[in-house]
């Protein structure tokens, strides 16, 4: 074995202790980490579903639109209502549209309706340092098929606790 290769098999050894000797140490007990990870990651998954099942976590819209119907602004009271009763609970408002259009076009649209949702719930006494929004555009589809049943279900803001 040449000078070159004893060489490179320490320094690969060299790389590997110090690797496992920095994921070795820690400032607490990993049990005390776990335990209080798993209690607060609990917690918000609780959150989570209670909004999406008894609070309702999205709107629906119509093609090319961003306004409000009356359906999604008794969705989006009953949010603000729930937000008000869970201080600690902050939303990211993601806004989506249909396949069709330009992927531009859709993130805009996206966006619009994200604000709008957001908007809405500050007008009904929400903080709005409690809400974020993102769009996804056509990006990021629940329903996949080109007619309008799917475009329907895909033309949506939703609600998910950050």
């Amino acid at each position: 074995m040449g000078q070159s290769t004893k060489s490179k098999i320490l320094i690969a050894m060299a790389v590997a202790g110090l690797t496992l000797a920095g994921c070795a140490s820690t400032t607490e007990p990993a049990s005390v980490s776990t335990s209080t990870g798993s209690a607060s990651a609990s917690a918000a998954s609780a959150d989570s579903q209670y909004l999406v099942q008894n609070v309702g976590d999205r709107v629906f819209f119509q093609t090319d639109q961003s306004n409000l119907n009356g359906s999604a602004r008794a969705t989006l009271r009953n949010q603000a209502q729930w937000l008000s009763q869970n201080g600690s609970v902050n939303l990211i408002i993601e806004g989506h549209a249909d396949e069709r259009g330009t992927r531009d076009y859709n993130l805009a649209l996206g966006a619009r309706r994200a604000n709008a949702v957001r908007d809405f719930l500050i007008s009904e006494g929400v903080n709005g340092n409690r809400l974020q929004t993102i769009s996804y555009g056509k990006e990021r589809p629940v329903s996949l098929c080109s007619e309008e049943a799917c475009w329907s279900k895909n033309r949506r803001a939703v609600a998910t606790i950050r």
